[in-house]
C-alpha cells in the first residue's frame, strides 16, 4: 500500500516535504479508523484538470481538485488531481500563501476519499472542521520538523 506524489508538466510543489505530507496523508486516514490504499495525488495544470472535469464528469469548468475514490471497505485508495495554477489563483484571491492553500486541498481531497461530501451548507460546514482538523495536525508536525532542522 502505498502514497505517491506525481507531477504532470507543473514543478513539484512538495519538493523535500514529501516524506512528512504521506505520514500526515496516512493520519488523516487513520484518525477515521481506515486504512491506506493505494492514493496517487497527482500535480497538474489548469488544462489538464480541466479536461479532467470535462471527460469524467461533464463539468466545463476549472477546479482546484478532482478526486477519484476506489475504495473497499477500509481500505482507501484513488487517484486525486490538483491544480497548481488553480491553488495559486485560489491563493491570491483568498490572501492566504500557496502552501497554506495547497496543503487545505490536499486534506480536501482526501476526505473526499473518506467519504465527506460539499453539496450542501452542512457537509461544507463538517469539510472544513476536519479540514481545520488536519491543517493543525500538519501545522504541529512542520514545527516539530523544523525544530529539529536547526
Amino acid at each position: 500500500m502505498a502514497i505517491s506524489l506525481l507531477t504532470i508538466n507543473v514543478n513539484d510543489p512538495l519538493i523535500g516535504y514529501k516524506r512528512i505530507i504521506k505520514g500526515w496523508i496516512k493520519n488523516i486516514i487513520s484518525r477515521h479508523n481506515k486504512k491506506v490504499g493505494e492514493i496517487n495525488i497527482c500535480f497538474c495544470s489548469n488544462d489538464i484538470i480541466l479536461d479532467l472535469n470535462i471527460r469524467y464528469l461533464k463539468h466545463y469548468y476549472y477546479t482546484d481538485v478532482l478526486t477519484f475514490p476506489y475504495n473497499e471497505n477500509k481500505i482507501i485508495s484513488g487517484d486525486i488531481f490538483i491544480s497548481t495554477d488553480q491553488i495559486y489563483l485560489n491563493s491570491e484571491r483568498y490572501r492566504v500563501f500557496f502552501y497554506d492553500e495547497l496543503f487545505r486541498v490536499i486534506a480536501h481531497g482526501i476526505l473526499h476519499l473518506l467519504d465527506y461530501n460539499d453539496k450542501t451548507s452542512e457537509q461544507r460546514k463538517a469539510m472544513r472542521e476536519a479540514e481545520n482538523i488536519a491543517l493543525k495536525d500538519l501545522s504541529f508536525t512542520l514545527d516539530f520538523h523544523n525544530t529539529l532542522r536547526r
